[in-house]
C-alpha cells in the first residue's frame, strides 16, 4: 500500500514539476511573441473596422503603424477611433509608437506616443499623443512593409449634389439649378487618382438649354507627391468646371518649425471646354492662372486666415483674404478681393459634411455613396465675369484640405 502511495506522490510530482517547467517556458517566450502578435492582432483588428493600406513595423525605437481612414466620413473621428484600438490591444514596452495616416496611399501626418519612464499611469490615452506633419525616421521603413486591405484598384461611385443660384432677375428671387453628379473614382497606383463624373439636371430655372441637358463633369487624372520637409506637389490634367480644361499643379508647404504656418503656390494652364448635352465644344486660346498664399492657422479656435493674391482667368490680378472657421461637420468662411480696375467683393461660403458618417467597402464591390461635402458660396457684389477661376477635382474644397490639419486633427481625438 505504502509502495502504491509513494508511486502516485512521484506521478503527481513529476506533473507538476512538468507543468511549472512549461510555465517558466512561456514566461520566457511571452515578450518576443507578445510584440508580434499584438502588432498582426491590431493590423487585423483595424482591417476589420473598414481601415485601408494597413501595416506595421518595429524597431529598437519605435513601433510603427500606418493606415488609411477609409471607414469613417469625418478623418479626426477615424483616426481617434485607430488610437484607442490600437491603445486597447496593447503599446510597445518602454518604445514609441506612432501612427501614420495615408490619404490615397500618400503619407499626410502621424500621431506618435512616447512613454514616460517611470509613469505610473499603466494605459495611454488619446490626450498624450503627439499630432504632427512629421513622419519620423521609420517611414523609409514601413513604407516597404507589407500591408493589408489595399485601396488601389477599388471603385466609388460618389454623387456630388450640386446647387446654383444666381439674382439677376428684378421680378424673380433666385433663378435655381439643381444637379446630382454621380462620379466614379479609382486609384491605379500610390498617390494616383482617376475620375469621371456625369451631370444629371434635377431643377432648372432660368439656367439656360444647356445645362439642363445630362452631360460629362469633371473628368480627371491627379498624381500628388509628398517630398521632404513638408512639401506637397498635385498635378491635374483634363476638364475641369467653369467649362475650362487644361493642366494644373499646386505646391504647399508647412513650416516644420511652426506647423501653424503654411505656403501654396499655384499655376494653371486652360482653354474654354464645353459639353452641350454630348458635343464636345473647345477653344485653344490658352490663359494662364496662378496663386501665392500664406496662411495662419489657430488651434484653439479652429480658425484658418489665409491671405493670397492671384491672375485669375480674365487676366485681372487681385489681392483676397480669407477667414474660416472649421468645426465637426461643417466649415464656414467669409472672404474680400480687390483688383486693380475692378470693383471690390466680398461674400461667404460654407461646407457640410454629408452622411452616413460610418461606411465600410465589401472586397472589390463599388462603393455608393453620397459625396464627403456639400458646399456653397455667396458672391455678395452679384459680380459675373471678374474674379472667375475653377476647380480641378470635383471633391477640392476647404473643408477637405483641412481634414488631415494636425491641430484640427488633435481637437477632434481630444473633443470626441
Amino acid at each position: 500500500m505504502k509502495r502504491i502511495e509513494r508511486s502516485i506522490a512521484e506521478k503527481c510530482l513529476g506533473i507538476k514539476s512538468l507543468a511549472l517547467s512549461a510555465v517558466l517556458l512561456l514566461c520566457c517566450l511571452y515578450p518576443s511573441l507578445g510584440y508580434g502578435q499584438t502588432g498582426d492582432a491590431t493590423v487585423d483588428a483595424l482591417v476589420e473596422m473598414g481601415f485601408e493600406n494597413v501595416g506595421w513595423t518595429e524597431d529598437d525605437n519605435e513601433r510603427v503603424y500606418v493606415l488609411q481612414n477609409s471607414a469613417y466620413r469625418l478623418n479626426g473621428i477615424g483616426i481617434g477611433r485607430a488610437v484607442d484600438v490600437i491603445q486597447s490591444m496593447g503599446l510597445p514596452d518602454k518604445k514609441a509608437c506612432r501612427i501614420i495616416v495615408l490619404d490615397n496611399n500618400m503619407p499626410q501626418m502621424s500621431l506618435c506616443y512616447e512613454p514616460i519612464i517611470g509613469d505610473t499611469v499603466p494605459q495611454a490615452e488619446r490626450r498624450d499623443w503627439v499630432v504632427s506633419y512629421d513622419l519620423g525616421e521609420s517611414w523609409k521603413s514601413v513604407r516597404r512593409a507589407e500591408r493589408k486591405n489595399s485601396s488601389l484598384y477599388k471603385i466609388d461611385v460618389l454623387v456630388y449634389p450640386d446647387l446654383s443660384l444666381k439674382n439677376l432677375v428684378i421680378t424673380q428671387i433666385y433663378q435655381v439649378l439643381f444637379n446630382l453628379s454621380p462620379a466614379i473614382e479609382i486609384s491605379l497606383w500610390r498617390g494616383m487618382k482617376l475620375s469621371a463624373q456625369v451631370v444629371i439636371p434635377v431643377y432648372n430655372d432660368g439656367y439656360g438649354r444647356r445645362a439642363g441637358r445630362v452631360h460629362p463633369g469633371f473628368i480627371t487624372a491627379q498624381q500628388e507627391l509628398r517630398l521632404p520637409h513638408n512639401i506637397w506637389l498635385t498635378g491635374t490634367v483634363g476638364l475641369f468646371n467653369n467649362e475650362r480644361f487644361g493642366a494644373d499643379l499646386r505646391v504647399k508647404h508647412a513650416l516644420e518649425a511652426d506647423e501653424r504656418f503654411s505656403f501654396e503656390a499655384r499655376v494653371g494652364a486652360t482653354a474654354t471646354g464645353r459639353w452641350d448635352g454630348f458635343e464636345w465644344r473647345y477653344g485653344t486660346n490658352v490663359r494662364w492662372t496662378w496663386a501665392l498664399a500664406a496662411s495662419f492657422y489657430w488651434p484653439r479656435r479652429n480658425l484658418e486666415s489665409k491671405l493670397s493674391v492671384a491672375q485669375y482667368l480674365l487676366g485681372e490680378k487681385a489681392v483676397r483674404f480669407d477667414m474660416i472657421r472649421h468645426f465637426r461637420y461643417a466649415s464656414i468662411g467669409f472672404y474680400g478681393l480687390k483688383a486693380k480696375g475692378v470693383k471690390a467683393n466680398a461674400g461667404f461660403r460654407f461646407q457640410i459634411a454629408l452622411p452616413p458618417y460610418r461606411y465600410k467597402r465589401r472586397g472589390y464591390i463599388p462603393r455608393v455613396m453620397p459625396a464627403g461635402h456639400f458646399g456653397l458660396s455667396y458672391n455678395a457684389g452679384n459680380e459675373q465675369y471678374y474674379y472667375r477661376g475653377y476647380r480641378s477635382t470635383a471633391d477640392e474644397n476647404f473643408m477637405g484640405e483641412n481634414s488631415f490639419n494636425p491641430y484640427y486633427i488633435k481637437s477632434e481625438i481630444l473633443n470626441f
